[in-house]
């Protein structure tokens, strides 16, 4: 954990704190009596290890620095207003109803249809891979990167990336050097995919925003750093290359984030059972 700003990469864009309020009042949430399971903290917002995305912000501006000549255009990665022609801008969201790949490289899912479907759900996919932990450990980072990036891209982040994810930003998270969780304890590192959209489409290249939720923290009886969620766009300039869309370079940005609601903060036992029980998917467009 794109990320990935991370569990990731590209040009972290900073966005306005919201305020949201309802009928001319807003809530107030007063912290609960019992004992936290994390230890005591009930966290606001993070410091050094704020979120999945925050952990990577590092990262996306090092990539960012070194794939800008790459980018096209200097648009946001909010979706095109206009849209297609009249259709509605539910279809923006619409899933297509074609079955996800059923190819794999490396234990990530390859093979991307050459389209806008195929585009899209290569993009999802990459986010969930960038925003995993094997981001936090030299040897798949490596592999991560040279699959999902085109060769010259991957070529020129793998250094900065090394830097990014040194030893030192690896303590801040809890990890060791190797990027291993303390025994007794489980890092977290996780990118989900609420949906994509297409931002720019041509047969050889295209850009696609992916709005996701992110978790990121160390699960454990002690761990002063629980697991916590954050909303965020992550944009990926990706071209067709050697039978498959790879990314050019990517960037991120806060939310669109919903209201939080009224969820009991899960034990940290809870997290690492769900954690090591519940797989990821394959995401289709």
């Amino acid at each position: 954990m794109s990320l990935g700003d991370e569990h990731g990469h590209g040009d972290s864009a900073r966005a306005d704190d919201e305020l949201y309020a309802g009928g001319g009042q807003t809530r107030t949430r007063l912290p609960e009596r019992s004992t936290d399971p994390y230890g005591g903290a009930r966290r606001g917002p993070r410091s050094s290890s704020r979120s999945l995305i925050t952990v990577v912000a590092v990262v996306v501006l090092l990539v960012a620095a070194i794939a800008f000549a790459n980018r096209g255009g200097g648009g946001s990665s909010s979706a095109d207003s206009g849209g297609h022609g009249n259709d509605p801008k539910a279809s923006a969201t619409a899933p297509t109803g074609k079955r996800p790949v059923t190819t794999k490289t490396g234990g990530i899912p390859s093979g991307f249809g050459h389209d806008e479907q195929g585009v899209q759900s290569a993009a999802a996919n990459y986010a969930v891979t960038l925003g995993s932990t094997g981001m936090f450990k030299k040897d798949s980072r490596h592999a991560i990167v040279d699959l999902l990036y085109t060769p010259q891209a991957a070529a020129r982040l793998q250094g900065p990336m090394d830097q990014a994810y040194s030893p030192g930003f690896l303590d801040k998270m809890g990890l060791n050097a190797d990027g291993e969780a303390p025994a007794g304890k489980t890092f977290v590192s996780r990118v989900v995919p609420v949906g994509t959209t297409v931002q720019q489409y041509s047969a050889d290249s295209a850009k696609v925003a992916v709005w996701y939720v992110g978790l990121i923290g160390m699960s454990g009886e002690t761990s002063t750093d629980p697991v916590t969620s954050s909303w965020k766009t992550w944009t990926f300039d990706l071209r067709w290359t050697r039978d498959d869309w790879k990314i050019v370079s990517d960037a991120q940005q806060n939310g669109p984030a919903p209201v939080p609601g009224d969820d009991k903060a899960a034990t940290s036992d809870e997290i690492r059972k769900a954690i090591e029980e519940y797989g990821g998917f394959t995401y289709a467009r």
